[in-house]
């Protein structure tokens, strides 16, 4: 595949425009799911709501017309029925798998790594549908997207925005009747047909409908969850909340329905706001940005019973490495350095230091060969941040 130059692709597409690129191999793709693979998570994968959901005509199937109980050893009611599903899609049903990111092992290490590339979150969704049918009416997502074609061939319409940027709770359904008449009336942006290979990108708030050809196609839609301007904004909004002017009550009796009495309290606000403001900074607003992002995803998985082993025989000479999607940041604080995770803090000596920050680099460091620590204390640091679920054996994937 060509045509894919990350800086003009960061510089000219990010956010801004769609963009389409033909694959030169249709199978390109082949190794992250095919239609052979689509068939195990309907069948053998015991996936349940709402990892899986139906739609026709634009609209979504209740699930309890494609689900049921699990049988014995698996009481549950929501299983996916795959005999349910089987005449479901050969009547022009379109099956959608949800959260491919967390349920398929290819698409769990690309979508992990992808959003260790990209600095947002990342999922995954397949959509698999009928021979000449069409899954959802035209629409927009409130995150971009990167479409993978990859089996059978897909006819895209991609209109241009009636709503700019959309935020996570400015849905397309909220904008429905500008979003039809787009759709209906105005020439579309790109109107193309996607063969197995082929990758489009849209930014969020563009409109798209996808239309099955003449054979059962299949994409797989990647969602990035971009951190957006306005969650710094609402980063600042949380943080002058610790301004005591700004948490100051409205006098007794106001009539918050007349602008007269609001006003001078707002003119007020706005002049304590801006001071309140002022004295916010960056790495507080990093502070707070960050659990949008770092807890967005989940780090590559690790495999418990393997990792037990390989700690029990750790030795000079073995590789090990940074959990791909692991977020940390490491800071010094007086004798010790801090390591911070996702959901907490690991606190370690000073000496430690320099290992630390090859480790967390991500590459692939040898057992004696780490910084400023003789073999003995490598192996302690080391074990502890295998325990940590902070590294994983150079051979893990």
């Amino acid at each position: 595949m060509t045509g894919l130059d990350a800086a003009t692709f960061g510089a000219q597409h990010w956010g801004r425009e769609p963009r389409l690129v033909r694959g030169a191999d249709p199978d390109a793709f082949r190794d992250l799911l095919d239609l052979d693979g689509v068939d195990e998570l309907l069948s053998r994968r015991g996936l349940r709501t709402p990892f899986l959901r139906l739609a026709r005509n634009g609209a979504l199937v209740d699930s309890s017309s494609f689900t049921g109980p699990g049988g014995v050893g698996a009481e549950i009611g929501d299983q996916v029925r795959d005999d349910k599903v089987a005449p479901l899609f050969a009547e022009g049903t379109t099956v959608v798998l949800q959260a491919l990111h967390r349920t398929w092992p290819t698409v769990i290490d690309f979508a992990t790594l992808l959003a260790e590339e990209l600095g947002h979150p990342v999922q995954a969704n397949a959509y698999v549908t009928p021979p000449s049918s069409r899954g959802f009416s035209a629409h927009y997502d409130v995150h971009d997207v990167f479409v993978l074609q990859l089996a059978g061939s897909k006819r895209w319409t991609v209109h241009a925005p009636v709503h700019p940027d959309p935020l996570r709770d400015q849905p397309w359904n909220a904008h429905a009747n500008a979003v039809a008449a787009r759709a209906r009336d105005d020439a579309p942006v790109i109107e193309t047909v996607l063969a197995p290979g082929d990758v489009m990108y849209l930014p969020r708030g563009w409109l798209h409908a996808a239309t099955a050809l003449g054979e059962v196609s299949a994409h797989l839609t990647v969602g990035v969850h971009v951190v957006t301007r306005f969650a710094l904004v609402e980063a600042l909004t949380a943080l002058v909340a610790h301004d005591e002017e700004l948490r100051a009550s409205l006098p007794l009796g106001i009539d918050v329905a007349d602008p007269g009495q609001l006003a001078p309290h707002l003119d007020a606000v706005r002049s304590a706001l801006a001071g309140a403001l002022e004295r916010v900074t960056a790495e507080d607003v990093a502070h707070r940005v960050r659990g949008r992002v770092w807890t967005g995803g989940r780090p590559e998985p690790v495999r418990p019973v393997a990792l037990a082993a390989f700690i029990e025989d750790l030795a000079a000479g073995d590789g090990v490495r940074r959990r791909t999607g692991l977020r940390h940041r490491l800071v010094r604080r007086g004798e010790h350095v801090v390591l911070d995770l996702p959901d907490r803090q690991i606190t370690l000596p000073a000496a430690t230091e320099a290992a630390v920050r090859a480790l967390a680099s991500g590459d692939t460091h040898a057992m004696g060969s780490l910084p400023g620590m003789d073999e003995a204390d490598q192996l302690v640091l080391v074990r502890r941040l295998l325990r940590e679920g902070v590294l994983v054996p150079a051979t893990h994937s």
